[in-house]
């Protein structure tokens, strides 16, 4: 018997109401995670699987297959055994991926990065598109040259949000040092057996930990909600869409910046009391504006979304090892006219924000919102041009920080990596997933193409850093 089939019942679960959301989104193109690893040593395929799999005994959702019953509900089955098989590429292979890439007719994908590229490509490789019953977890090497190596995870994104992909390089980077032996370094190794023992459990979805009361939400008060956010979608801005009609994938823009830059913009936040995200909602919301040179006097109005990691707020509180997608999500709409000052748009945005997580809206909305996104999946037409955008932008509560270049990324050569997810179904025009790297801002930039283009969204982040760092203490 293919031991693929051969999937344990006991432990698995029916998938919770976002779960539900992401299968439902995924195979549309949005909802598709990927950590990518640029590496100067090579990571030895055979021993990047072996870490994989223990990664997989630690934590039974990565092993898990999404699949559905006869009544359309979807589960999580479980396997006994990990079963996840690496896919190589040798540098003849990857080379001819990269060209075809080259050949796909973007004329700008030259000027970026084979890293940049294949971080692209596996954005848009989708073995979820069919809905039928699929592993969550892929894992891929590229050779790029004798000396360069890239290894990228592809997740499901209902099994893993942000905080979970962090985590997991953490803990693979430490699993593979010590499948490695020696080495020069220290920088941790893997799960104890203590955390083994905490993370066998299979988490229930966010749904069943929102603490008690904490959801409710009258049923006019349901009606009325959804009634205000429909009829404001319509009236959403959004930049110029270049290209509704042709096949979507998602492309990618990074913007970094330095540490002289990043502090500057960090004070900024601290003396107004604000957190980054408000700081970076409001750039994008302005460079918008400016790049559709309005009359000064006309205002539109803009959607942002902001992502909440729920763990600590639920009951039993959750940490960060608790794989899977505890992320709630908070929408907040801004009237923008020509002459906006960043720092008191900034402020504005962070305090609606403030605003709607003193009124619990992360979880009294939860529904409505993945009501609303089902609603666009079904009906794309209900959306500007069949476009699928339900804002213009989405931020995350707080970046990603990881302010130690540790002796384990040197022992094991890694020198870049990024993470992000696909937007190319539903979703924003432009989704950031923010980092501080050793005091560095670095902004990972996902959009949907044709819809917009490489051109027109460069220059939209260009944009914004000149708006941020322009004013950032200035």
């Amino acid at each position: 018997m293919d031991p693929a089939a051969n999937l344990e019942q006991k432990g698995s679960r029916p998938l919770g109401g976002t779960e539900h959301s992401w299968c439902r989104a995924v195979p549309g193109g949005t909802g598709i995670t990927v950590l990518a690893m640029l590496f100067t040593k090579d990571p030895g395929a055979a021993r990047l699987q072996n870490a994989l799999h223990e990664l997989q005994k630690s934590h039974p959702i990565l092993r898990s297959r999404i699949t559905r019953d006869n009544t359309n509900t979807f589960f999580f089955a479980v396997s006994p055994i990990p079963l996840l098989q690496i896919q190589s590429y040798d540098i003849s292979t990857t080379s001819q991926l990269l060209q075809s890439l080259a050949e796909g007719g973007d004329p700008n994908i030259g000027r970026i990065s084979p890293f940049h590229r294949i971080i692209e490509h596996e954005l848009n490789q989708n073995p979820w598109s069919d809905q039928s019953e699929t592993d969550v977890l892929f894992a891929c090497v590229y050779t790029l040259t004798d000396s360069k190596w890239v290894v990228a995870l592809r997740l499901h994104t209902a099994v893993c949000d942000r905080t979970s992909a962090v985590y997991m390089l953490k803990e693979l980077l430490g699993l593979v040092r010590r499948r490695g032996g020696g080495g020069g370094g220290g920088g941790g190794g893997g799960v104890g057996e203590e955390q083994e023992k905490e993370t066998e459990e299979f988490s229930l979805g966010i749904e069943q930990l929102i603490p008690s009361g904490k959801a409710n939400k009258p049923f006019w008060a349901r009606g009325v909600d959804l009634l205000g956010y429909t009829l404001n979608a319509l009236r959403f801005a959004n930049l110029e869409f270049k290209d509704v009609t042709s096949p979507r994938s998602s492309q990618v823009i990074r913007l970094q910046m330095n540490q002289d830059e990043t502090d500057r913009i960090l004070m900024e936040c601290k003396v107004r009391g604000i957190k980054l995200c408000g700081a970076i909602a409001a750039a994008g919301l302005i460079a918008a504006n400016c790049m559709k040179h309005l009359p000064d006097h006309q205002w539109e109005k803009y959607a942002i979304i902001t992502l909440i990691d729920c763990r600590k707020l639920l009951d039993p509180p959750l940490q960060s090892h608790n794989i899977g997608f505890y992320h709630s999500a908070i929408v907040n709409t801004h009237d923008i006219k020509e002459g906006q000052e960043l720092w008191e748009l900034a402020s504005r945005c962070y305090a609606s924000f403030r605003d709607s997580i003193n009124a619990n809206k992360h979880f009294t909305d939860m529904a409505d919102l993945h009501l609303l996104m089902n609603k666009a999946i079904d009906n794309p037409g209900l959306t500007p041009h069949s476009s699928l955008r339900t804002s213009f932008i989405s931020v995350f509560e707080d970046p990603v920080i990881d302010d130690q270049h540790t002796q384990l990324h040197q022992w094991m050569g890694l020198e870049d990596y990024m993470g992000c997810s696909s937007v190319h179904g539903v979703g924003p025009s432009i989704a950031i997933f923010d980092t501080i790297h050793n005091g560095r801002l670095d902004f990972t930039c996902v959009y949907p193409s044709p819809l917009h283009s490489r051109e027109q969204m460069q220059e939209l982040i260009d944009t914004m850093k000149r708006i941020l760092v322009g004013n950032g203490g200035d």
